[in-house]
């Protein structure tokens, strides 16, 4: 019997969601939530699944659910669907404050439930090869500038786009920074559009970018290792590698690439669903979640002091 699906938050990203679910033979899309009912109704008109406006309904039809909210309701939505022994996908950050991160993960292990959270990127990296390589870079260089598109104004820009490569530089370092300094501009609301970040860790540092007040869009990132150095560009999709270890895959996205890489979004629902079969933890975990939580809060604290 396949598990029953559904999606909370009917906005484009959610409406992506649903699609993997559809897709999926390990679960049914049954149901779509949104505080809008209009909105729920498209976009469960578009799965063949029922609309819900009233979230407590909502959990009672499903199984699984993915959150795919504004990111300052995930802690609480988390929370309630947990409580209602459902099995949570959370989309990034996985809440704004620890002390609600770490209740999610209490919960999903007191209740034995599944507890994933969206850092979709680590996926890809591991299809590259990178965090296999055996040595970790001893410098980070990342940039995710994007056009204004009015869409996650509730957050700032790092928890809305830095915390992808906070989730990254976790992994690839596998370290907590030393020293964090970072500055930050605000144009379009009281949350930071523009935030720029050094972290210093006891092996090196990382330099980060995030914005989304620009003309023209830069998503890419350096990696300097001591054999040499890794550029991806994500717009352009090259790859420059001087490094000793050719990567696994470059951007080919043909019938032959893992399913990680050509569909980065669609292997972390896979990856949830077996992880909710089998009982073993998923890929990223809550734990790994609050991880890079941590780091966005601590980057917001200092771009804060800066301003002062």
């Amino acid at each position: 019997m396949s598990l029953r699906a559904g999606v909370a938050g009917a906005g484009v990203f959610g409406g992506y969601h649903a699609q993997k679910y559809a897709e999926s033979n390990k679960a049914d899309l049954v149901a779509i939530f949104d505080i809008d009912a209009a909105r729920a109704q498209a976009g469960a008109e578009k799965q063949n699944g029922q609309a819900y406006s009233d979230y407590e309904q909502f959990l009672e039809a499903v199984d699984v659910v993915t959150i795919a909210t504004p990111a300052s309701t995930h802690g609480d939505l988390a929370r309630q669907a947990l409580l209602a022994g459902k099995h949570v996908l959370v989309e990034k950050p996985i809440a704004l404050d620890l002390a609600t991160a770490d209740e999610l993960i209490k919960l999903a292990v007191e209740k034995k439930l599944t507890l994933q959270v969206g850092h979709q990127e680590r996926y890809v990296f591991d299809a590259f090869g990178l965090l296999a390589r055996p040595m970790a870079p001893k410098r980070m260089e990342s940039r995710r500038l994007n056009k204004f598109s009015g869409r996650c104004m509730d957050v700032s820009v790092v928890y809305d786009l830095m915390i992808h490569d906070l989730d990254l530089i976790a992994q690839l370092l596998d370290a907590t920074p030393q020293e964090i300094m970072a500055t930050q501009m605000c144009e379009h609301g009281p949350h930071s559009d523009h935030t720029e970040t050094r972290l210093g860790f006891m092996q090196g540092e990382a330099r980060l970018a995030a914005s989304r007040m620009v003309d023209t869009p830069v998503r890419d990132m350096r990696l300097v290792y001591e054999d040499g150095e890794i550029h991806l560009d994500f717009l352009t999709r090259k790859v420059t590698n001087s490094t000793d270890t050719p990567l696994a895959r470059d951007f080919d996205q043909g019938p032959e690439a893992p399913h990680a890489f050509r569909d980065p979004l669609g292997f972390g629902t896979e990856q949830f669903l077996q992880s909710v079969e089998s009982g073993q933890p998923p890929i990223v975990t809550g734990g790994h979640g609050r991880r890079a939580l941590a780091m966005a809060l601590a980057i917001e604290q200092a771009a804060s002091q800066s301003d002062r």
